[in-house]
Protein backbone atom coordinates (compact mmCIF):
# COMPACT_ATOMS: atom_id res chain seq x y z
CA UNK A 1 0.00 0.00 0.00
CA UNK A 2 0.76 3.33 -0.92
CA UNK A 3 0.26 4.55 2.36
CA UNK A 4 2.47 2.10 4.12
CA UNK A 5 5.32 2.65 2.04
CA UNK A 6 4.85 6.31 2.77
CA UNK A 7 5.08 5.81 6.45
CA UNK A 8 8.09 3.12 6.16
CA UNK A 9 10.28 5.83 4.34
CA UNK A 10 9.74 7.82 7.72
CA UNK A 11 10.79 4.78 9.72
CA UNK A 12 13.95 4.19 7.41
CA UNK A 13 15.07 7.42 7.38
CA UNK A 14 14.45 8.72 11.24
CA UNK A 15 11.94 10.80 10.46
CA UNK A 16 8.33 8.69 12.24
CA UNK A 17 9.03 10.51 15.54
CA UNK A 18 9.19 14.55 13.58
CA UNK A 19 5.84 13.44 11.49
CA UNK A 20 4.21 12.41 14.84
CA UNK A 21 5.33 15.65 16.86
CA UNK A 22 4.06 17.43 13.98
CA UNK A 23 0.88 15.44 13.85
CA UNK A 24 -0.18 16.24 17.35
CA UNK A 25 0.80 19.82 17.28
CA UNK A 26 -1.19 20.53 14.85
CA UNK A 27 -4.93 18.22 16.36
CA UNK A 28 -3.58 19.47 19.79
CA UNK A 29 -3.63 23.18 18.30
CA UNK A 30 -7.08 22.66 16.70
CA UNK A 31 -8.73 21.20 19.70
CA UNK A 32 -7.70 23.42 21.96
CA UNK A 33 -8.48 26.51 20.09
CA UNK A 34 -12.15 25.05 19.77
CA UNK A 35 -12.38 24.54 23.48
CA UNK A 36 -10.79 28.16 24.36
CA UNK A 37 -13.71 29.56 21.50
CA UNK A 38 -16.63 27.56 22.85
CA UNK A 39 -15.73 28.88 26.78
CA UNK A 40 -15.25 32.44 25.46
CA UNK A 41 -18.56 31.99 24.04
CA UNK A 42 -20.16 30.64 27.35
CA UNK A 43 -18.36 33.75 29.22
CA UNK A 44 -20.27 36.28 26.61
CA UNK A 45 -23.84 34.78 27.03
CA UNK A 46 -22.92 34.83 30.74
CA UNK A 47 -22.43 38.62 30.96
CA UNK A 48 -25.49 39.24 28.74
CA UNK A 49 -27.79 37.05 31.31
CA UNK A 50 -26.37 37.94 34.43
CA UNK A 51 -28.77 35.66 36.48
CA UNK A 52 -27.65 32.92 34.46
CA UNK A 53 -26.63 29.56 36.65
CA UNK A 54 -23.39 27.75 35.03
CA UNK A 55 -25.11 24.88 33.11
CA UNK A 56 -21.98 22.78 33.17
CA UNK A 57 -19.79 21.77 30.53
CA UNK A 58 -16.28 23.55 29.16
CA UNK A 59 -15.16 26.18 31.46
CA UNK A 60 -11.54 27.30 32.80
CA UNK A 61 -9.48 25.06 35.11
CA UNK A 62 -9.31 26.40 38.60
CA UNK A 63 -7.16 24.71 41.29
CA UNK A 64 -7.09 26.43 44.79
CA UNK A 65 -8.84 29.29 43.78
CA UNK A 66 -6.16 29.89 40.74
CA UNK A 67 -7.34 29.55 37.18
CA UNK A 68 -4.67 27.11 35.35
CA UNK A 69 -4.15 28.01 32.13
CA UNK A 70 -3.23 25.05 29.27
CA UNK A 71 0.31 26.44 28.62
CA UNK A 72 1.07 24.71 32.39
CA UNK A 73 0.09 21.27 31.26
CA UNK A 74 2.16 21.83 27.82
CA UNK A 75 5.28 23.36 29.66
CA UNK A 76 4.76 19.65 31.97
CA UNK A 77 4.38 17.73 28.84
CA UNK A 78 7.28 18.98 27.22
CA UNK A 79 9.98 18.57 30.48
CA UNK A 80 7.99 15.25 30.78
CA UNK A 81 8.91 13.69 27.60
CA UNK A 82 12.32 15.23 27.30
CA UNK A 83 13.72 13.89 30.58
CA UNK A 84 12.31 10.31 29.64
CA UNK A 85 13.67 10.79 26.10
CA UNK A 86 17.26 11.96 27.49
CA UNK A 87 17.50 9.36 30.00
CA UNK A 88 16.23 6.43 28.39
CA UNK A 89 16.72 7.19 24.25
CA UNK A 90 13.65 4.59 23.66
CA UNK A 91 13.29 2.61 20.91
CA UNK A 92 9.60 2.34 18.90
CA UNK A 93 7.08 2.63 19.36
CA UNK A 94 7.74 4.46 22.65
CA UNK A 95 9.67 7.31 20.96
CA UNK A 96 6.89 7.85 19.08
CA UNK A 97 4.93 7.87 21.94
CA UNK A 98 6.75 10.62 23.34
CA UNK A 99 7.14 12.52 20.38
CA UNK A 100 3.21 12.96 20.53
CA UNK A 101 3.60 14.11 23.60
CA UNK A 102 6.43 16.57 22.91
CA UNK A 103 4.50 18.03 19.73
CA UNK A 104 0.90 18.41 22.02
CA UNK A 105 2.76 20.15 25.03
CA UNK A 106 4.65 22.73 22.02
CA UNK A 107 1.24 23.58 20.76
CA UNK A 108 -0.47 23.99 24.21
CA UNK A 109 2.98 26.28 25.56
CA UNK A 110 3.15 28.03 22.24
CA UNK A 111 -1.17 28.73 22.21
CA UNK A 112 -0.33 30.85 25.19
CA UNK A 113 3.03 32.45 23.83
CA UNK A 114 1.88 36.05 24.25
CA UNK A 115 0.83 35.23 27.75
CA UNK A 116 4.82 34.13 29.02
CA UNK A 117 5.98 37.09 26.64
CA UNK A 118 3.78 40.16 28.15
CA UNK A 119 3.33 38.58 31.65
CA UNK A 120 -0.35 39.23 31.34
CA UNK A 121 -3.63 37.68 30.50
CA UNK A 122 -4.04 39.13 26.76
CA UNK A 123 -4.98 35.62 24.97
CA UNK A 124 -7.87 37.09 23.46
CA UNK A 125 -6.63 40.96 22.81
CA UNK A 126 -4.58 42.26 19.74
CA UNK A 127 -1.11 40.86 21.59
CA UNK A 128 -2.45 37.29 21.33
CA UNK A 129 -1.73 37.71 18.18
CA UNK A 130 1.82 36.64 19.04
CA UNK A 131 0.72 33.48 19.77
CA UNK A 132 -0.44 32.55 16.54
CA UNK A 133 2.61 34.21 14.94
CA UNK A 134 4.40 31.54 17.71
CA UNK A 135 2.25 28.78 16.40
CA UNK A 136 2.91 29.15 12.42
CA UNK A 137 6.96 29.15 13.09
CA UNK A 138 6.57 26.12 15.30
CA UNK A 139 4.49 24.26 12.35
CA UNK A 140 6.64 25.48 9.72
CA UNK A 141 9.85 24.28 11.53
CA UNK A 142 8.42 20.84 12.29
CA UNK A 143 7.15 20.42 8.61
CA UNK A 144 10.85 21.64 7.62
CA UNK A 145 12.16 19.30 9.70
CA UNK A 146 9.80 16.47 8.56
CA UNK A 147 11.39 17.50 5.11
CA UNK A 148 15.17 15.71 6.01
CA UNK A 149 16.82 19.02 5.39
CA UNK A 150 19.89 20.14 7.38
CA UNK A 151 20.93 23.78 7.98
CA UNK A 152 24.73 22.20 7.11
CA UNK A 153 24.05 20.68 3.92
CA UNK A 154 25.54 16.92 3.42
CA UNK A 155 29.16 16.42 5.04
CA UNK A 156 31.65 17.04 3.21
CA UNK A 157 33.77 13.56 1.97
CA UNK A 158 37.01 12.80 3.58
CA UNK A 159 38.64 12.34 1.09
CA UNK A 160 37.74 15.48 -0.63
CA UNK A 161 40.14 18.15 -2.22
CA UNK A 162 40.93 21.50 0.15
CA UNK A 163 39.20 23.47 -2.48
CA UNK A 164 36.31 21.11 -1.94
CA UNK A 165 36.08 21.58 1.82
CA UNK A 166 36.80 25.28 1.51
CA UNK A 167 33.46 25.49 -0.96
CA UNK A 168 31.58 23.47 1.63
CA UNK A 169 32.57 25.82 4.98
CA UNK A 170 32.01 28.38 2.47
CA UNK A 171 28.85 27.85 1.18
CA UNK A 172 28.08 27.14 5.09
CA UNK A 173 29.00 30.33 6.41
CA UNK A 174 27.20 32.36 3.36
CA UNK A 175 24.34 30.59 4.06
CA UNK A 176 24.20 31.74 8.02
CA UNK A 177 24.96 34.94 7.21
CA UNK A 178 21.71 35.10 5.04
CA UNK A 179 20.03 34.45 8.39
CA UNK A 180 21.73 36.53 10.35
CA UNK A 181 20.63 39.42 8.12
CA UNK A 182 16.98 38.24 8.00
CA UNK A 183 17.27 38.39 11.83
CA UNK A 184 18.82 42.59 11.57
CA UNK A 185 15.79 43.20 9.88
CA UNK A 186 12.96 42.40 11.64
CA UNK A 187 12.05 38.90 10.04
CA UNK A 188 12.07 36.14 12.70
CA UNK A 189 10.32 33.65 11.40
CA UNK A 190 12.26 33.81 7.71
CA UNK A 191 15.63 33.89 9.44
CA UNK A 192 15.01 30.38 11.67
CA UNK A 193 13.09 28.54 8.48
CA UNK A 194 16.49 29.95 6.89
CA UNK A 195 18.58 28.30 8.55
CA UNK A 196 16.94 25.36 7.37
CA UNK A 197 16.21 26.04 4.08
CA UNK A 198 18.88 28.23 2.52
CA UNK A 199 16.83 29.92 -0.28
CA UNK A 200 14.12 30.86 1.73
CA UNK A 201 17.15 33.02 3.74
CA UNK A 202 18.68 34.35 0.84
CA UNK A 203 15.27 35.77 -0.71
CA UNK A 204 14.59 37.35 2.85
CA UNK A 205 18.24 38.76 2.90
CA UNK A 206 18.03 40.81 0.06
CA UNK A 207 14.11 41.94 0.30
CA UNK A 208 13.52 45.56 2.03
CA UNK A 209 13.78 44.95 6.04
CA UNK A 210 11.00 45.96 8.12
CA UNK A 211 11.40 49.42 8.91
CA UNK A 212 11.62 49.03 12.49
CA UNK A 213 14.28 46.65 12.17
CA UNK A 214 17.81 47.23 13.21
CA UNK A 215 19.22 47.26 9.75
CA UNK A 216 16.47 49.48 8.12
CA UNK A 217 16.97 52.17 11.03
CA UNK A 218 20.97 52.31 10.68
CA UNK A 219 21.23 51.72 6.95
CA UNK A 220 18.39 53.05 5.22
CA UNK A 221 18.38 56.41 3.99
CA UNK A 222 14.64 58.16 4.39
CA UNK A 223 13.62 57.01 0.31
CA UNK A 224 14.14 53.42 1.50
CA UNK A 225 12.94 53.95 4.52
CA UNK A 226 9.71 55.39 3.14
CA UNK A 227 9.34 52.26 0.60
CA UNK A 228 9.70 49.90 3.46
CA UNK A 229 6.89 51.93 5.59
CA UNK A 230 4.98 51.66 2.65
CA UNK A 231 5.58 47.90 2.01
CA UNK A 232 5.44 46.85 5.79
CA UNK A 233 2.13 49.25 6.00
CA UNK A 234 -0.95 48.93 7.49
CA UNK A 235 -2.99 46.72 4.90
CA UNK A 236 0.39 44.65 5.22
CA UNK A 237 -0.73 44.39 9.09
CA UNK A 238 -4.18 44.03 8.37
CA UNK A 239 -3.60 40.91 5.75
CA UNK A 240 -1.56 39.39 8.37
CA UNK A 241 -4.49 40.05 11.15
CA UNK A 242 -7.00 38.69 9.14
CA UNK A 243 -5.17 34.88 8.75
CA UNK A 244 -4.26 35.10 12.60
CA UNK A 245 -7.58 35.67 13.29
CA UNK A 246 -9.08 32.80 11.06
CA UNK A 247 -6.80 30.38 13.05
CA UNK A 248 -7.21 31.98 16.25
CA UNK A 249 -10.74 33.59 16.80
CA UNK A 250 -11.38 36.99 16.44
CA UNK A 251 -9.77 39.32 19.30
CA UNK A 252 -11.60 41.86 21.68
CA UNK A 253 -10.16 45.25 20.46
Amino acid sequence: MIVMDWYGDLVDTGRAQAAWMLFAFFVTFSVTRVITRRIRAKHREAKKAANAEDEGGLSDVYIGGIHIHHQVWGILMVMLSGLLYFRYTPGSPWAEILAVMFGAGAALTLDEFALWLYLDDVYWGPEGRKSIDAIMLGGVLGAVLLMQTSPIGAEPHRTGSGISNWSYFGGIAFHLAMAVICFLKGKLSTGLVGIVVPFVAFVGAVRLAKPRSTWAVRRYGERKLERAQKRFGKSYTQRWNRVRDKLGGRVSS
